[in-house]
């Protein structure tokens, strides 16, 4: 008879096949260590217990023999009845048929079982579960212990305006030190027009850094300014790096360089992680995602990169420990990974970050491990960024060429997950915070603030899926805070009521992309204006005596061209999940206030392209977005601004296109 398959060995098996291969779970080692000590014996057991042979029939045959009687046994039987004496033998004959079984090969692969006559699918099996397992040790420690980036010496482009320029340096080897940065002009071709000076094409110093230590893991900022706008330069670190960046179109203009294709291009996406998919063969920190992305950047000629949080993953698939060292290993070995280089060499890279660079949905503001966790963040990230929109804070603000962009902290301020979506059933007021006072108030006065001539879009960067729609996971987006997401949301309207400038929304998170409009509400909304006729006279002499003065409303209405858009793209490399978690859905009865554009769930690397352009004989401004999977342009569109023209809500409507 062959024992039922173990409980630990189908633990052990899809607990690997998840880690390896499709969705990493969170808690580990311990647990499959567990597993294999229960497996072994047990497999053991079972094997030295499984009979080579199962039963064919067994068959039971009674006969009745003739009763065999002596002279003596007669002479005895005289004078009694017969029968009674009479004895039979009974014969009893049983047949039992076996058959060997058969090596079962499907059924041992499936279960890790023995096979029952077969050493060699026996030790095959046992070789697979044991391979899973290594491979499983392997990528939770191959690439923590063995490449933890001590050494690590890197260079890379963070923040460029339109003026100035960040790069941000790692270098841990003291004899290179002072490390010195010099820069160049490098577009071509040089000009050879007679009378025209041509550019200074000379090396000059962009300053120099006398040393480095552990307090800031070796890292250290170098501030070019004074340069021309929407130029190509090449630096240089005596630390044996180089690059290239081209600084930003002015305010309210696009580039004219040659290959720009008179468009502003930028990229965004969030999420990744290193060796995943899993490959044993590989090297420890490869990573597929950006491969993709530096053989798309030949022919994207984009100005930067948004990466949009989830650089590095402290939790998944195990977290090694808390403390400073081990977010800093984290940070380091994603600049380590042989792929890096080709996606930085000529993109620059701006940040915000996500939960995973402090603890999955993190939403305990600077306590705990927070302080930690933003140590390398702010060395490796905000260093290189643009400023911070205030001092000391950590969201960010900045304007090239048509667009404007607010890049949110969507983790150090909110208030905690608490179950609720964040707005009150009945007036609808927010019951909790995702940015926090001072950080809200600073979105709505950018929301507001007039723009440059040519300014023809508002970016809001969140790391985290503006949208209601996605159901997996909820509390920890905008789905979870919708009454301060309806503040906005109305502001957000408020931009394109005023006409000429469109708002879009770009995030991240969800390891999934899709795309999202918010249509304002088609009936507006009443909005209390004033207090009515107050004081003396304010009520009529036949006025019932108890009634309180009237408020004033009026309707606000918001055109269609408001419309508010969201792409959500990522991720750059890590899992895409299995199940579909985004339907559509609606925060009101009368209308659906979340539409879906587009839904593309799989993939494994995923970023989007945004590119804008100004018509010169338009007075709309074109966004036209494309989507990568996988390397490959997979889905494009294209949204133009809102008319810059006279007149209030539906009006504006009809010229709008």
């Amino acid at each position: 008879m062959v024992n039922p398959p173990p409980p630990e060995n189908k633990i052990l098996e899809s607990d690997c096949i998840n880690r390896l291969g499709y969705l990493p779970l969170f808690d580990i080692p311990p647990f499959i260590l567990a597993a294999v000590a229960v497996y072994i014996p047990s497999f053991i057991l079972t094997f030295c217990n499984t009979s080579p042979y199962e039963l064919v029939a067994d068959e039971i045959d009674i006969v009745a023999a003739e009763p065999f009687t002596t002279e003596d046994d007669t002479a005895a039987a005289i004078g009694r009845d017969y029968a009674q004496d009479v004895r039979q033998e009974l014969d009893v004959q049983e047949t039992v048929v076996a058959d060997e079984k058969g090596p079962q090969i499907l059924q041992t692969l499936l279960t890790g079982l023995p096979s029952p006559t077969s050493l060699l699918w026996t030790g095959v099996t046992f070789t697979i579960n044991m391979a899973l397992v290594a491979m499983c040790l392997d990528l939770i420690y191959r690439g923590a212990v063995f490449h933890q980036a001590h050494d690590l010496s890197m260079a890379r482009t963070g923040y460029v305006s339109d003026s100035s320029a960040n790069i941000l340096i790692r270098e841990p080897d003291a004899a290179k030190y002072p490390v010195f940065l010099s820069y160049r002009y490098a577009d071509q071709p040089m000009s050879t027009v007679q009378g025209v000076r041509a550019l200074d094409t000379a090396w000059k110093s962009g300053g120099r850094i006398d040393w480095l230590d552990e307090s800031t893991d070796f890292t250290g900022t170098f501030n070019i300014d004074k340069l021309r706008s929407d130029t190509r330069y090449q630096w240089v670190v005596s630390s044996n790096h180089t690059g290239f960046f081209t600084t930003s179109p002015k305010a309210g203009f696009i580039s004219n360089r040659a290959g720009s294709t008179g468009a502003f291009t930028f990229l965004h996406s969030s999420c990744l992680r290193n060796n995943f998919p899993y490959s044993p063969l590989a090297h420890a920190l490869t990573n597929p995602g950006l491969k993709h992305l530096g053989r798309a950047l030949t022919t994207l000629r984009a100005q930067f990169m948004l990466f949009l949080g989830d650089f590095i993953y402290i939790d998944v698939p195990y977290r090694h420990g808390s403390t400073i060292e081990d977010y800093r290993r984290e940070y380091r070995q994603i600049y380590a990974s042989p792929d890096w280089p080709a996606t930085a060499k000529e993109l620059p890279w701006i940040h915000v970050y996500d939960d995973h660079e402090v603890d999955n949905d993190w939403d305990k503001n600077t306590t705990g491990v927070f302080p930690a966790a933003n140590d390398p963040y702010t060395l490796y990230h905000t260093s290189a960024n643009p400023p911070a929109v205030r001092p000391g804070e950590t969201y960010f603000m900045f304007t090239q060429g048509p667009a404007t962009f607010f890049m949110l902290d969507t983790r150090r301020y909110r208030s905690p997950n608490d179950g609720t979506n964040g707005s009150d059933p009945i007036t609808g007021e927010p019951t909790k915070s995702m940015l926090g006072q001072q950080q809200l108030a600073d979105l709505l006065e950018w929301l507001k603030r007039p723009e440059q001539p040519g300014v023809r879009w508002k970016v809001l960067v969140s790391s985290i899926p503006f949208t209601k729609n996605w159901w997996f996971g909820a509390q920890d987006t905008w789905r979870g805070y919708l009454g301060e997401r309806q503040i906005i949301l109305e502001a957000m309207w408020d931009v394109g009521l005023r006409g000429g400038i469109g708002v879009v929304v770009l995030s991240g998170d969800r390891h999934e992309f899709a795309a999202t409009s918010f249509p304002p509400p088609p009936e507006g909304k009443e909005e209390t204006v004033g207090l009515g006729r107050v004081g003396v006279g304010a009520q009529g002499v036949n006025s019932p005596g108890n009634r309180s003065p009237g408020l004033t409303t009026r309707r606000k209405r918001w055109p269609l061209s408001a419309t508010v858009h969201e792409f959500s793209a990522s991720p750059l490399n890590m899992f895409y999940l299995p199940i579909r978690t985004y339907s559509e859905s609606s925060t009101s009865n009368d209308y659906v206030s979340d539409v879906c554009i587009k839904y593309i769930p799989d993939g494994n690397s995923k970023f989007g392209a945004v590119s804008i352009s100004n018509p010169p004989t338009s007075d709309q401004s074109l966004l036209h977005y494309r989507l990568f999977v996988d390397g490959v342009e997979a889905w494009s569109y294209t949204i133009t601004s809102p008319p810059d023209v006279g007149g209030g809500g539906r009006a504006k409507d009809a010229i709008w296109g």
